[in-house]
C-alpha cells in the first residue's frame, strides 16, 4: 500500500511539473511571436476623424442630433429632465 502512495505522489509531481513547464514555454512562444509580429508587421493606419470645433472648445453636435437627444431625455424623465451639456466622447 504504501508503495503505492509514493508512486501515486512521484507520478502526481512529475504531472504536475510537466504541465507547468509546458505552460511556460507556451507563454514564451506567445510573447516572441507577439514581439516578431510587432517588429516586422505594419500598424495599422487608423484615419483621423475631422470633428468641427466651437469657440468654447467642445465638439460640434448638429441641431438635429440635440433635437433626438432632448427628446429622448424628455421622454425617459417625463418632462422633468433637461439638456444642459452634450459632449463627444
Amino acid at each position: 500500500m504504501e508503495n503505492g502512495m509514493v508512486e501515486a505522489l512521484q507520478l502526481l509531481v512529475v504531472g504536475m511539473l510537466t504541465v507547468f513547464l509546458i505552460l511556460l514555454i507556451v507563454i514564451y512562444l506567445g510573447k516572441g511571436l507577439i514581439a516578431l509580429v510587432n517588429r516586422f508587421a505594419p500598424a495599422e493606419q487608423v484615419p483621423q476623424k475631422k470633428m468641427a470645433v466651437m469657440s468654447s472648445g467642445a465638439s460640434a453636435v448638429d441641431a438635429q442630433t440635440k433635437a433626438i437627444i432632448a427628446a429622448a431625455v424628455n421622454q425617459l424623465t417625463g418632462g422633468k429632465g433637461q439638456v444642459k451639456k452634450i459632449e463627444k466622447v
